[in-house]
């Protein structure tokens, strides 16, 4: 993975990891979600609940 250069803006750093991820596979959050605002998500024996916030915010906890 290519270093970060110091001298790099935030948005040149998002453009960056954003070129990086264009061929990865893409699935819109309301795909998953279904209208719900929790999903249980099974990994490996572990059990991870994905949260909306009222502030429309993504958190993934275990």
């Amino acid at each position: 993975m290519p270093r970060e250069s110091l001298s790099e803006s935030p948005s040149q750093r998002a453009q960056s990891a954003a070129a990086m991820h264009a061929d990865l596979p893409r699935i819109d959050s309301n795909a998953l979600l279904r209208g719900n605002n929790l999903l249980l998500i099974d990994h490996a024996g572990d059990r991870y609940i994905l949260r909306m916030t009222r502030n429309n915010k993504l958190i993934l906890t275990k």
